[in-house]
């Protein structure tokens, strides 16, 4: 069993939600990432999503794109973040890690040669956010045999059609995306939302976790009722943006996430 299966099925027997938080690798420093992601488990962490800097971040709102530019700036690449994994891995062998990505970074490297590599650094899974479905079966083999849950996007214009097969060849989590938009937007509805991830998970085959517009414990308490755990991302980054240095980015990563682990905790 994968450090993720293992870590839902502890989940569900527990009756509790996953609470997942993205930072950008690198920032706001070099030498933070680490400390942060201990500091973000000790917290109530159950899975990180650790963001691979990216020159082009489609997918990604003004703050997670100035958290990547400034990563970027400082040598943040591929190498620095499976290094990162690998120091955090001398401490922590069971908290699931997952990068969240681009595609570019992947085919320069070759499929089977990345999985490889994330693999040996005590990576779990890959989520590529500008990677189509129709065209995951090149990656989905490799990954798989190498032990690398290839994570999977649904968003609310997702059609039925595409559902079905997300929900078919997802691994290890499927990731719902709240609204269509790009990260850190305020314009969450969790009714919404909800109506969608009861249809997801009534088909998925892994657990379905909700992401974009979770900025407080609030938001993750509401999306949480009918996903099996939220991602919390733009909101995080903003908390630990000018941070003095690693000590203090850890302090204040722990302080914003210990509140939303109580809300999701109390039900």
């Amino acid at each position: 069993m994968s450090r993720i299966e293992n870590k839902f099925a502890q989940l569900r027997a527990q009756g509790r939600k996953a609470l997942i938080p993205f930072i950008t690798s690198g920032d706001p420093s070099l030498e933070a990432t680490v400390p942060v992601m201990h500091a973000l488990v000790e917290a109530g962490a159950d899975c990180i999503e650790l963001g691979v800097p990216f020159s082009d971040p489609m997918a990604d709102g003004p703050v997670i794109q100035r958290s990547s530019e400034r990563a970027l700036a400082r040598g943040a690449d591929s190498a620095y973040v499976r290094e990162c994994v690998r120091r955090f891995r001398e401490r922590d062998a069971h908290t699931p890690v997952v990068l969240m990505g681009y595609l570019n970074p992947v085919e320069i490297r070759g499929a089977a040669a990345y999985a490889a590599d994330a693999v040996a650094a005590g990576i779990d899974g890959v989520l590529l956010v500008d990677l189509p479905p129709e065209e995951a079966a090149d990656f989905l083999e490799p990954f798989g045999r190498a032990g690398l849950a290839l994570v999977m996007l649904a968003s609310p214009t997702t059609p039925p059609e595409r559902a079905a097969m997300l929900c078919a060849s997802a691994q290890g989590y499927l990731y719902y995306v709240s609204y269509a938009g790009v990260t850190g937007a305020d314009r969450l509805d969790a009714g919404e939302a909800g109506k969608h991830l009861q249809a997801l998970r009534a088909q998925a085959r892994v657990p379905v976790v909700a992401g974009f517009g979770i900025k407080d414990a609030a938001s993750a308490a509401a999306m949480a009722c009918d996903a099996d755990g939220v991602v919390v991302g733009s909101a995080l980054v903003s908390a630990m943006d000018g941070a003095a240095d690693a000590a203090e980015a850890a302090r204040r990563a722990g302080a914003f996430l210990a509140p939303l682990r109580q809300a999701l905790d109390a039900g």
